[in-house]
């Protein structure tokens, strides 16, 4: 894990972390990365990178999913290439 809470996940190729406020997990694929990076293969420290430079974006998308779906405080979700370019 990284000290900003991100973690590359291989087993399920995904960056995951924990939303403020929030017990459950968030997932992000490498499908979703490669959309947002524009790479048809991008690396997991690709991904991370990313992640770490839009931490703002990722943070408001997990929270508005939460919201609009009204997770639980403890639910897990996935957000998908499109959920984090709307906040963008």
């Amino acid at each position: 894990m990284t000290a900003d809470g991100l973690l590359w996940r291989a087993e399920i190729d995904a960056l995951v972390f924990r939303p403020a406020g929030h017990g459950g997990w968030c997932a992000v694929h490498r499908l979703a990365f490669r959309a947002l990076l524009g790479r048809r293969e991008p690396a997991p420290e690709d991904c991370l990178a990313y992640a770490a430079d839009h931490r703002g974006a990722l943070e408001a998308a997990a929270a508005g999913k939460i919201a609009r779906r009204g997770y639980d405080v403890a639910a897990s979700l996935h957000l998908t290439s499109r959920d984090i370019a709307d906040v963008l």
